[in-house]
């Protein structure tokens, strides 16, 4: 017997229909002996519906009742699945985020959980029952309710799983699993049969939205496997797993995109200690994620430093910028949110050099400008103008042999 996690996203529980698609591929996989654990995402576009409505009667809504309302949408699919369950003949309990103890901080909309005592849901798994939980939320320590941002859920389900020590986690959504590069963009992408944990945080940290980048940290950290699949088929998906020699073989596994970027320039900043830290301190303590820094030298003892930030963040930054400036005599902050970051992911760059070089030379052919470019050990990203993303992407899907069947 084993011990499944599944959670399904929001296309997959949209609406009456597709959550009893869900039920019977729950009682299927009860059916074969297994206990189950079920995470639900709220229908799809619930969420927006509440943000709009509370944005409705106020601009911005005060973050703890916004978090009561907010978490209501996986409340409705989780007591709706379990109903199903019930009228199948399938005994089945569904639980809000505090009734599995899911315990999280304080910080409204984007909590981060510290621990989950599970302990209703072992009760209940002892019982032969099936278990459903609101994904998303959970309850700080006065008792409040919170949620975890976007893809939340996909980090319920992780965590739920490393705390009950599951055999495997399955991640239902509506692609059949992880691609060399999105589809959308590259017609001969292809599904990846096994993913490691370092190059799928990669990919969820530089666009790809299949998983989100918390949910693998979890994974990576209680080594719990996941397999994402489509809820409308019964294809095997894409395992996410710890790294293995047969990964290591290819050097470059897969092509990303993140067009939620922008760029900001501070010129002429004067050359002396501590200045960086007067520039990046106010952004961090309003929260704004800074991701690519470079620093070019100016004659005359000053510097222009170049940074990005997530295009969602750039009015806000761009405000902290010029104060900034003003502070410390920069001749002027310039703001560009028309680039894109592409970048190439592989294990295997451990090993293999000239990675970099084919990358800048199949860029250079197309003709494409490399504004930025960073590293790490598995990933090299390069921002380009955002009318070259889709040509970018391609040539070096096919660069780097990853193309497949059209």
């Amino acid at each position: 017997m084993s011990l499944i996690v599944q959670k399904y996203g929001g296309t997959s529980v949209a609406d009456l229909e597709r959550i009893q698609n869900v039920a019977h591929r729950v009682a299927k996989t009860a059916d074969q002996g297994n206990r189950v654990v079920v995470i639900l995402s709220a229908m799809a576009g619930v969420t927006d519906n509440l943000i709009g409505m509370a944005k409705q009667v106020s601009e911005f809504p005060d973050k703890r009742e916004l978090d009561v309302l907010l978490s209501t949408g996986e409340q409705t699919t989780a007591a709706l699945l379990a109903m199903m369950l019930q009228s199948m003949k399938h005994p089945a309990r569904s639980l809000l985020g505090f009734q599995a103890e899911v315990r999280t901080d304080c910080a409204f909309g984007n909590a981060r959980i510290l621990d989950i005592g599970a302990r209703r849901i072992k009760d209940y798994l002892e019982m032969n029952t099936i278990v459903v939980v609101a994904g998303f939320q959970g309850c700080d320590p006065d008792g409040n309710i919170t949620t975890l941002g976007r893809g939340g859920s996909d980090t319920s389900a992780v965590a739920i799983a490393a705390s009950l020590k599951a055999d495997i986690c399955e991640i239902y959504t509506d692609v059949d699993g992880v691609y060399t590069t999105d589809p959308n963009i590259c017609p001969k992408a292809k599904k990846i049969d096994k993913i490691s944990y370092e190059e799928m945080l990669e990919m969820a940290s530089l666009g790809a939205k299949v998983l989100q980048i918390r949910s693998v940290e979890f994974a990576k950290k209680f080594n719990v496997p996941i397999h994402v699949r489509s809820s409308f088929s019964e294809e095997e998906g894409t395992m996410v797993i710890n790294e293995n020699a047969d990964m290591e073989s290819l050097v470059v596994s897969a092509v990303t995109c993140d067009k939620n970027e922008a760029r900001i320039v501070l010129k002429q900043v004067p050359d002396t200690p501590g200045i960086a830290a007067k520039v990046f301190t106010p952004l961090a303590d309003e929260g704004i994620v800074v991701d690519m820094i470079i620093q070019g030298a100016r004659s005359g003892g000053n510097n222009d430093l170049t940074f990005t930030v997530p295009q969602t963040q750039l009015k806000q930054a761009l405000a902290i910028g010029e104060k900034v400036a003003a502070e410390i005599g920069a001749k002027e902050v310039q703001g560009d949110e028309n680039i894109v970051k592409v970048s190439v992911i592989g294990v295997g760059m451990k090993n293999h050099s000239g990675v970099a070089s084919k990358m800048f030379t199949t860029l250079a052919a197309e003709n494409i400008n490399i504004r930025l470019i960073s590293t790490s050990e598995i990933r090299i990203s390069c921002v380009i103008d955002a009318k070259y993303a889709e040509l970018a992407v391609r040539a070096l899907h096919t660069a780097f042999d990853l193309d497949g069947k059209d």
